[in-house]
């Protein structure tokens, strides 16, 4: 399945994000969500969670066994919003995820690599619903 790509300017990127989460989790998805820091994503996870999202990161200070569970918590809609750093790029097999959502998506980097961009988009290429919103200023 090729999900829909949206280029969304990162102005006002997080209250557009709080939108599509709100919307998606009342259709029953979930999203993924990539930030460029393990910070940003726990400080994200919180602001959504103080928003009324149920939300939680997944980053590299997690153990194994933490990440095992906080997808199978995502999976079964323990929570709505999953916000990471690369922990989300290979190997994940989410059919309920029907958003991706990559901030700052035009910053450069190795997280923003055209390899890691496709591999982060991947995750939501098992939803018939699927969506990836690319949040960045510039197009190359």
């Amino acid at each position: 399945l090729d999900p829909i790509i949206e280029v969304v300017p990162a102005r006002g990127q997080v209250t557009h994000l709080l939108e599509q989460i709100r919307e998606r989790a009342a259709a029953g998805d979930r999203v993924l969500v990539t930030a460029l820091t393990k910070r940003l994503a726990e400080d994200l996870s919180d602001f959504f969670e103080q928003e009324g999202v149920k939300c939680k990161w997944l980053h590299s200070e997690l153990d194994a066994f933490e990440r095992v569970e906080l997808l199978r918590d995502l999976r079964a809609g323990r929570f709505e919003a999953l916000v990471g750093v690369n922990l989300l790029r290979e190997g994940l097999d989410l059919p309920e995820v029907s958003l991706v959502a990559i901030l700052d998506a035009d910053k450069e980097g190795f997280l923003r690599s055209e390899t890691s961009l496709i591999q982060t988009i991947g995750r939501s290429a098992r939803n018939v619903n699927a969506k990836v919103i690319l949040y960045a200023d510039k197009v190359t």
